[in-house]
This record gives structure tokens, C-alpha cells and sequence, in this order.
């Protein structure tokens, strides 16, 4: 299983869950799920997350030193087998860039597990409240990724 999330900038919402999910299949011992985050925009390729989503992944115990941004490609639809957006904006541009023998399946992260509000707010631009929210909300929406993981694994 290849699993691909997508924020717009691959600097905080995408990253860190990624990063949670990766260390949720390692407290499991599910080894057999790639994990990988992307973009939709190319402003922070190559960058590392952004040192607000960093500081607030570590106080969880979340590693995101390692990660650094890039940008959704074509050949993306074709590698994954599940690709979560962060909100329907990115799920749109998704939508829009999704070649026709796209094998992918293309949904809204936290819609596909029930949770409310539907889409990961952008932290970016608040203050310190809104990482921690989002990583609330990321850590609910991996449990439930987790649940559809072991029932297809």
C-alpha cells in the first residue's frame, strides 16, 4: 500500500502527516505501507517543514527533521494507491492534474474517516493553537487510516 498526502506547500499539514503515520505503522510493526507527503504549489521544494509544524511534531513525539517539501507530479497518480488531500482546494488542483490512467484513489483526508470540520485548516498563517489542532486532528484521521490499513492488509 502506497499511501501520498497533499497540502498546498508540503510544509505543515502534509508533513505532519506523514510523519504521524509513519510513526504509528512502526508502533504497530505494519513495515509494508509507504508513506510520502506532497505539495501542490513548488514555493518550498527541497525545504524542510516549516519550524512551527517541527517544534509542535516533536513536543508528540514526531520526527519531520529528515522531510523536506516537494511538489506533486503526474507520475504521483500512477506510484500511489491512495492520495489524501488536506482540504478541497488541494483536492481540486488534484482532481484537475490527474492523468487518465491515473490508478490512484483521489479523497479528502479527514471526510473519508467522518471528522469534522472536513478539511485540515492551514496553520501557516495563526499562531502555535492551530498546529496543535491540526496535529489533533491529523492523529484521529491516521487512526482511522489505520483501521482501512489493516482491513486491507
Amino acid at each position: 500500500m502506497r499511501i501520498l498526502f497533499v497540502c498546498l506547500g508540503n510544509i505543515c499539514r502534509s508533513p505532519t502527516a506523514e510523519a504521524v503515520l509513519r510513526h504509528k505503522l512502526r508502533e504497530l510493526g505494519l513495515e509494508g505501507v509507504e508513506v510520502d507527503s506532497a505539495g501542490t504549489g513548488d514555493w518550498h521544494v527541497g525545504k524542510p517543514p516549516d519550524s512551527r509544524t517541527r517544534q509542535a511534531a516533536q513536543l508528540r513525539g514526531y520526527d519531520l527533521s529528515a522531510l523536506r517539501g516537494r511538489q506533486v507530479c503526474v507520475s504521483d497518480f500512477r506510484r500511489f494507491d491512495l492520495i489524501l488531500a488536506m482540504d478541497n482546494s488541494n483536492l481540486e488542483q488534484l482532481r484537475r492534474m490527474r492523468p487518465g490512467d491515473a490508478m490512484a484513489e483521489l479523497d479528502l483526508f479527514l471526510r473519508r474517516y467522518d471528522l469534522a470540520p472536513v478539511e485540515v485548516p492551514d496553520p501557516y498563517y495563526g499562531g502555535e493553537e492551530g498546529f496543535q489542532q491540526v496535529l489533533d486532528l491529523l492523529e484521529q484521521a491516521c487512526d482511522g487510516l489505520l483501521r482501512e490499513l489493516r482491513g486491507r492488509l
